[in-house]
């Protein structure tokens, strides 16, 4: 995206993080972290030329909270809220705004199951380690890779509102500029009325009415901040994707993970129940429907191996044995559909509400035909948003293999199950990612795939035929 084309919203809150920023200690904390692992990416952000994930700069108003006190950092978490919510409305409303979150969203997914591997592989050396300074190094790598898959997790759910939302606006008018200041307010300040603000001086002083100097003549920083401890821990080796905590070779090292470190953001609840999808046991003509429930023999021992499980993952997380945990639910992931639903409720039961959002996640590179399955069982037992968030993980892979996926089973008469898997590519890939599914054999893909348009939307029925036809696999 061309820096001329950012609407002005991007700018300014590009200012506020600038004015931000100047206030804190540039080498500790959360910011010393984040300019040490990603130079290029504060700096594009600083230029407003992108905007940072909202994880990026909670992180830094809990920097400013340890030198200003929690009550200004409230206060100023509400304006950074909303400078930063107009200007992801902003940055959305390019033209490739739709296919640029959909890369991303790939990219991330990719990050985040990479830092779940890194911190299963990580918990189970600690588990093994023997000698007290290799255990030492690595609580902190694994304390590490707790953060990058928290962050990574919060992205993926902050990507995933934004293109729910863009979809919602995609027929509306694009709202106006604010005209708020982007300015950081001195704790106990009056707030700089709408549009207020002074031009930028030649050193880049003032940038927003002069509130940066207003806050650097405020009170000093507060004992024991944020940043404190950083410089005196031993670090690793960091990655070099924007803000993403991948590891990589040419990553400078970081500082030790700074204290309170922001959990990740809410997963996006579900706007809707799903409409069109044929995996709540509803089966077109000819189709086989969805699997009915087991006796109740087979429901009890389900029931009681998600009790069991449950309370073995309990006694990890107890034990901050997150390595071995993760490692329990990937195993979930491959067991019976029908236990999906009994270890939903238990884990909510049990305040693991998180562990359900990962187990889902993992279940989501689960075969096509096992994918379904799960998404059969949990719609059955009245789970239908859970149904149609694991179908829309499900489909986030490469469009090629969606299309595979596809074939296979309608080769082998699954059609209903196919059926379920175009309609959530359609929902939740734009139309040239979805035209894309139809590679592997276009003649029996594009009438799927134009079918489940249809029943999303007449709209998204035409923008399908044109992505088609641009591809070569309509007329």
């Amino acid at each position: 995206m061309a820096v001329e084309q950012l609407p002005g919203r991007v700018g300014r809150f590009a200012r506020y993080l600038t004015d931000l920023l100047a206030l804190l200690d540039q080498g500790g904390g959360w910011c010393g972290v984040f300019r040490q692992r990603d130079p290029d990416g504060m700096r594009a952000c600083l230029d407003g030329r992108e905007v940072p994930p909202w994880d990026v700069v909670e992180a830094l108003l809990q920097d400013f909270a340890g030198r200003y006190g929690a009550p200004a950092a409230t206060a100023e978490t509400d304006r950074a809220r909303t400078l930063h919510a107009a200007a992801l409305t902003a940055y959305d409303s390019l033209p490739d705004a739709r296919e640029t979150l959909g890369d991303r969203l790939d990219v991330m997914l990719r990050e985040q199951r990479y830092a779940a591997e890194r911190r299963a592989e990580l918990g189970r050396l600690l588990a093994a380690a023997t000698d007290p300074e290799a255990a030492d190094a690595l609580r902190l790598d694994l304390a590490w890779a707790r953060d990058d898959h928290a962050r990574a997790t919060a992205r993926c759910a902050e990507i995933r509102d934004r293109m729910t939302e863009l979809d919602r606006r995609t027929a509306a008018a694009r709202p106006g500029e604010p005209g708020n200041d982007a300015g950081i307010r001195a704790p106990g300040a009056s707030p700089a009325r709408a549009g207020e603000g002074a031009p930028e001086s030649p050193e880049g002083e003032g940038r927003t009415g002069g509130a940066a100097g207003r806050v650097r003549r405020a009170a000093g920083p507060a004992q024991g901040g944020a940043g404190s401890e950083g410089g005196r821990r031993r670090g690793r080796r960091r990655g070099g994707a924007r803000f993403a905590g991948v590891v990589g070779e040419d990553a400078a090292p970081a500082s030790a993970v700074p204290d309170h470190v922001p959990g990740p953001l809410a997963a996006p609840a579900a706007e809707h129940t799903p409409r069109g999808a044929r995996f709540a046991g509803t089966a077109g003509p000819g189709e086989q429907p969805a699997p009915r429930p087991g006796p109740p023999a087979v429901a009890a021992a389900d029931e009681a191996a998600a009790g069991r499980l449950v309370e073995a993952l309990t006694r990890l997380r107890a034990e901050e044995r997150g390595g071995e945990a993760h490692a329990l639910l990937a195993e979930a992931a491959n067991g019976p559909a029908a236990r999906f639903a009994p270890l939903a409720a238990h884990l909510e039961q049990a305040g693991l509400g998180a562990d359900w959002t990962t187990l889902l996640w993992e279940a989501a590179s689960l075969p096509a035909e096992r994918l379904v399955a799960v998404a059969d069982a949990l719609a059955a037992a009245g789970r239908a948003t859970d149904a149609e968030r694991i179908l829309r993980q499900g489909v986030a892979r490469p469009a090629t293999e969606i299309g595979a996926a596809v074939l296979g089973l309608v080769r082998e008469g699954r059609r209903r199950e196919a059926r379920a898997l175009l309609d959530a590519c359609v929902r939740a890939r734009t139309p040239e990612e979805a035209a894309r599914s139809a590679e592997p054999a276009p003649p029996v893909l594009v009438p799927l795939l134009l079918e489940a348009a249809h029943g999303v939307s007449d709209e998204r029925h035409r923008d399908l035929v044109h992505a088609l036809r641009v591809a070569g696999f309509a007329t």
